[in-house]
Formats: C-alpha cells, structure tokens, sequence
C-alpha cells in the first residue's frame, strides 16, 4: 500500500530524503524563476486573451500540485506560449474576449485538459504522444512561435488587430497602420532591443566588469523585470496613459480565487477537442524538457505518471481562476541551471507568486502592454528553428514534407488546424514508411555464420535458394509488399527450390500478415518451391503457434538463418539424415 502510494505520490519518496543543501539550492533557484516568472506569467495571460492575473493564478496551485505528483525535479510548469495561443483560438470561437464567459471557458478548458491528461495516466498512455513526430513537433512549433510574434505586434504599434491565423492577423495589421500610436511604438520597440540584448549581451558585459558568473546569470534573467519596471516608471511619471499609451490597468490584489468550471454542455463539446490537443501538445513539450534536463542527472522520468502530474496541475489551474498549463522549456531550463536538486523549488516559486499576487500587483496599473508583448516575442522566437528544414531535405524528403505541411497549414489555418494536420501526418508518414519495408536478399558472408545483403557485400549464394531479410515487423500496410515482392523474385528465377524469410527484426506478425504468409505457402506450394523461417522471435512464435500456419507450412523454421544454409545446402544423402 505505501509502495503504491509513493508511486503515484512521488514527493513521498523524494520527501523522505530531503537535506538542508537541497532547500538552500532549491531556494535559490525558486527565487530566479520566481524574478523570471512575474513578467512572463502576465504576458502569457494578455498572449491567452485573459487578464494578466489569470497568468498568476495559473502559477501557483498548479506548480504546487506538480511537485506533489510530478516526477521531474527540474520541470517548471505554469502557462507557456503555445498552450496561451491554443487557448485563445479555441476560447475565442466559444466566447467574446473581455467577458466574464471568455474567462469560464478558459478555466473550463483547464480542468478539462487535467481530466484528460489524469486519465491518460492512470490508463498508462503516455504512448499515444509519439503518434506525434519530431519533424511535426518542430514544424508546428516553429509555425506556433512565428503566429505568436506576429500576433504581438498590434501591442506594439498600439493599434487594434484580431485573427488566429498568418493572413488573419496580417491583414488586420495593415489595415490599421494609420492607427499607430508613436509613443507606444518606441516602448515597444526598446523593449524588444533591450530584451534581445539582454539575453545575448548583458551577462558577458558584467562578467566583463568583474561580477561573477552567478550574480550575472540572475541579472540576466531579471532582464523583464527591469524592463517593466523601467517602461511602468515611464508611463506613470510623464502621464503617458492619457496620450494613448495602452496599459495593464488594475489587477486584484488577492491570492488566487476558488472558481468552478461550466457544464454547459455544448461549451463542453465545443472544447473536447481543443483540450484533447492542449493535452497532447502540452503533454510533449513537457515530457521532451523533462526527460532531457533528467538525463543530465542520470534521474528517471515516468511518462505515465507525468501525465498525472500535468493533470493535477491542470485541475489546479482551473479551480483557481487559471487556464491550461504545462511544463515551459525556458523556466525549467533556468530552473535547473539555478540549481534546483527537487520538485519542492516549484513549490517555493509558488510562494513568491503568491506573495506578488497580494503585494505587487499594485505596482504594475501603468505597465505598457507593449511590453508584455515585447516580453513575449523575444520570448518565442527562441522557438522558431528552420534549420529542421535544411536538416530533414537532407535525410529525409517524407519528413521534409510533413514539416512543411504543418508549418503551412499552422500559419494559414490556425493552431488547432496546424497541430490536428500534424497528428494525422504523423500517422501517415509512419504507414507510409513501413508500407514499404526494406528487404534484401542475404547470402553468407565466407568464413563466417553471418548473412548481409548481396549488393552490398561478397557474399556466398546458390542460385536455388533465395534468402530475403525483412527489417520491418508485418502488419496490414505491408502484409501484400512482401507477398508481391517474394512472388516476383522467383518468377524471375526459374532454379530456386527454396524461399527462406529471414525474420531477426520482426516484432509482429499481425492476422492480415499471417493470411499474407499463408496466401504466400500456398503459392509458393503450387509452384513446387518451399517455404522456411529463420531466426523468428519467440514471441511471434508463440503468436504464430495460435494458428495452423506453421502445421501447414511447407519448409521448417530454422533457429538461425545459418542453420538454414546448412541444411538445404547440403547433399540430398546428408539432408536425410
């Protein structure tokens, strides 16, 4: 019972072991994300279409379940880029922006979301995101950071602009040029700069000076933090909010509220498939973050239970007035370079969230959304990567592709087009490529028990028996191939006697393979040629054993494919005995 208890409550485990050198470094590195995390958590709430509280909200609850039932020491969850994008375009088809309704949605969408993900866990199916590829994943998330940007720029020129698509949003922009409000457009464009250089210039600039490396890392990441302050100082002291200037205005100063999702049912069924794919997508970022930063520790990271993890994070976000949250790349990146040794540093960022909820939210009436959303395109356009362009023409034309399939129809159909198309091109590509399987014929490398490919290596053969090696396993896209392929061969051949499938790399046979094989005797029976098997897998075995195919199988199946050669090459006198 307590075994089972620790596993599925993870801090239970980790608690038990907990040091005081692991709350000093779990300390420190909750202070730097909690210094990152203020700016950014606003920023994605105003990137989601939600007041900037809501941004806060969705960090603390959310970060304290997932150190309970997470598994990742290092993952920082909270809103993220995509997820706010994916929850404006499906909160706004379901409510208007601004209103109480939009707000229910996007805390509906939440718990819907950790429904999903706890669900997924206790039904152990953290495998259904690799239906996702890299390629796809990239693709999407390429096109995702470039919308994102885009999308920001009406803040940036201070004029009003909607769509949740590339020509959407583009053709809203320059229809309202003439609005743009020159004041706003120099904090904008500032902000960005000085954010862009702050990233790249300011830590080797003060390492330069004489600071050490560490205090330069956090004023590094108190780069927002200055800009906010900086750009709120500027708009309130010269009164800048009267000429135009647009700003974050009052944010209740409380800790976050007990809400309560709709059930509505046609507001549920409207966003059953938009929290299926936050789910899906937000279940990849996190898992990929996740499992890299644990790697550098040499730490193990459960996929099952992480989905239980995300799930309760997710309920907690919209049982406190949030919206759909997930492990965030940058702030678990900084969490762990900062040192963080446990989940509980999540729990103390929390704390300091909530201490600016009820203490600092006063400060930030006259911040510029200009710099929210400058704060947000610097932010993501670390995400953009077309290199996965050059990399995958290279290696591959079919992923290729499916990169740019989803890049495309991300950007001129929208995200839950773009990450549904991906899905589904995932798939595809996976039938598309094992539809095919690669196949050789083999023949016996001299003075060795091995067999390679005869167009490749010198290798023995004799000209009545065909060998051929199959390195896919055998389902119902590639069941026929093989028939064809064999079939084929040997009507080009008239002396072989003998057709042996070489079977080392099949996983599976499935029940349209097996009548394939069984079409496949047959004919091979009728033409006076016999079938054999070598080196089959013993659970393939056992599977094939359930059947009468291997009663009615007109050659053996051999242990190993050298066994094979052996045997039928030898003389007729021999092969008897």
């Amino acid at each position: 019972m307590i075994e089972t208890l620790r596993k599925y409550v993870p801090v239970l485990e980790w608690g038990r072991h907990y040091s005081r050198d692991a709350l000093q470094n779990d300390m420190m590195a909750a202070v730097i994300v909690t210094i990152m995390l203020i700016p950014q958590s606003l920023a994605y709430a105003m990137l989601a279409g939600l007041p900037p509280e809501a941004g806060l909200y969705a960090s603390i609850l959310p970060i304290i379940l997932y150190a309970i039932f997470g598994t990742s020491r290092a993952l920082a969850v909270g809103p993220v880029a995509v997820v706010s994008l994916m929850t404006a375009a499906a909160v706004g088809q379901v409510a208007d922006q601004g209103t109480v309704g939009y707000a229910i949605a996007a805390l509906t969408l939440a718990v819907m979301s950790g429904a999903i993900l706890l669900a997924m866990g206790l039904l152990k199916l953290g495998f259904l995101a690799n239906f996702l590829s890299h390629p796809v994943i990239a693709g999407f998330i390429t096109a995702s950071g470039i919308l994102i940007a885009v999308s920001q720029l009406k803040h940036i020129l201070g004029v009003s602009a909607h769509g949740h698509t590339l020509p959407q949003i583009a053709g809203s922009l320059i229809a309202h040029l003439g609005d743009v409000n020159p004041i706003t457009l120099v904090i904008g464009v500032v902000s960005t700069a000085f954010l862009f250089w702050v990233r790249k210039g300011l830590k080797p600039l003060l390492i330069a000076r004489g600071m050490r490396p560490k205090l330069a890392d956090i004023a590094q990441k108190a780069g927002p933090v200055a800009a906010v302050v900086v750009t709120t100082l500027a708009v309130w002291g010269l009164g800048l909010s009267e000429r135009g200037v647009s700003i974050v205005g009052a944010v209740p100063q409380s800790l976050p509220p007990l809400t309560l999702p709709s059930v509505n049912f046609e507001l549920l069924t409207a966003l059953f498939v938009p929290a299926l794919l936050i789910s899906v997508i937000g279940f990849v970022e996190s898992i990929s973050v996740a499992q890299t930063l644990a790697a550098k520790k040499r730490q193990r990271i459960d996929p099952n239970q992480e989905l239980i993890g995300l799930g309760a994070a997710n309920l907690g976000a919209g049982f406190t007035g949030g919206y759909p949250v997930t492990g965030g790349f940058a702030r678990s990146v900084v969490n762990y370079d900062a040192g963080a040794e446990t989940p509980a540093a999540g729990a103390y960022t929390a704390v300091g969230l909530a201490i600016a909820a009820l203490a600092l939210t006063p400060l930030i009436f006259f911040l510029p959304t200009a710099t929210l959303a400058a704060t947000i395109i610097v932010a993501v356009l670390s995400l953009v990567d077309f290199s996965i362009l050059k990399t995958s023409w290279g290696y591959s034309k079919a992923d290729f592709a499916a990169v740019v399939a989803t890049i495309l129809l991300t950007l001129g159909f929208g995200v839950e087009t773009g990450v549904s198309a991906g899905v589904i091109l995932s798939i595809l590509l996976h039938l598309y490529k094992t539809s095919k399987p690669h196949v050789a014929e083999v023949g016996l490398v001299p003075g060795t028990q091995h067999f390679r490919n005869i167009h490749r290596h010198k290798v023995e053969t004799d000209p009545a028996i065909l060998t051929i090696r199959i390195d896919e396993s055998l389902y119902f896209p590639n069941a026929r191939f093989l028939e064809d392929y064999v079939l084929d061969r040997v009507g080009k051949d008239g002396p072989i006697r003998h057709v042996v499938l070489m079977c080392s790399a099949v996983n599976v046979i499935d029940f349209s393979a097996l009548e394939a094989l069984e079409a496949l005797n047959h004919r091979l029976k009728d033409m006076g040629i016999t079938l054999h098997m070598s080196e089959v897998k013993g659970p393939v075995t056992d599977r094939l054993k359930k059947s009468h195919f291997l009663d009615d199988l007109s050659g053996r199946v051999f242990l190993s494919q050298y066994d094979a050669w052996v045997a039928l090459t030898a003389p007729p006198s021999q092969t008897a005995e």
